[in-house]
């Protein structure tokens, strides 16, 4: 049994979302799974898995940052899970953009030190599995959601002191900032299980302001971000490795 994941072997799906707020990630179980089973409690760390359109699926909290959500990345796959599909927030730093926007993310700059450090330091570009990047756009496709499809940033900090960074990134198409991308990514790709992205645009913070989300936008978001990650969780096969 893992530390952190206080479960077994099988309590997971091989497909699991990854919200940061493990209320998030209650709240996806309680309403899209059937028969939802509690998995995981350890400290707040809330997980379940349950069934979406006859299909056996889980979701687990990471809690926010990339410390602490590589470990919950690691131990998940301690117990077998083989896709993990980050449904996160994010800051916007395209001007297109509208709060509540849906972002795929297919790449993380490591602006994050857990990445970097799990590389040993060598240069590194954190990327999605392909496959799952792909299905999450024709999931949104097929629901007549829009979506942006791209590069985001990584960082460690949610309050930034650097006031220019965020304007350099998106001057370079860097789509949103966020905290965990890179590093899942990073461990997918060492532990050869495949690892993707969705974001919703929680956050504007690129014209100088700082502009936040309603409530109730954000469960909105929240819930097309939610159905497209499903649709892409149970049409996954397992990984091929090299």
């Amino acid at each position: 049994m893992p530390i952190h994941l206080r479960a077994q072997p099988g309590d997971y799906a091989e497909a699991c979302l990854l919200p940061g707020d493990p209320l998030r990630a209650k709240y996806i179980a309680e309403t899209y799974f059937t028969d939802a089973t509690q998995v995981n409690a350890e400290r707040g760390l809330l997980g379940y898995t349950g069934t979406y359109e006859g299909t056996r699926v889980s979701v687990q909290g990471t809690g926010m940052g990339s410390p602490g959500a590589t470990i919950v990345f690691e131990e998940l796959i301690q117990l077998g899970v083989k896709t993990l599909i980050r449904v996160g927030t994010c800051g916007g730093l395209q001007l297109g953009q509208k709060l509540g926007d849906i972002i795929v993310a297919i790449s993380g700059v490591s602006a994050d030190s857990t990445a970097s450090h799990l590389v040993g330091n060598e240069p590194h570009t954190p990327t999605a599995n392909w496959e799952l990047s792909h299905a999450a756009v024709h999931a949104a496709e097929a629901m007549g959601q829009p979506v942006h499809v791209g590069p985001v940033a990584s960082t460690d900090l949610f309050y930034n002191p650097d006031k220019g960074q965020y304007a350099r990134w998106s001057k370079r198409g860097v789509l949103a900032v966020e905290m965990e991308a890179a590093a899942l990514f990073t461990v997918a790709a060492l532990k050869e299980v495949r690892g993707g992205c969705l974001l919703l645009v929680s956050d504007m913070v690129i014209d100088g302001s700082f502009t936040r989300i309603s409530d109730a936008e954000m469960r909105a978001a929240v819930d097309r971000m939610t159905r497209i990650a499903l649709a892409v969780a149970i049409g996954a096969k397992d990984p091929v490795k090299a």
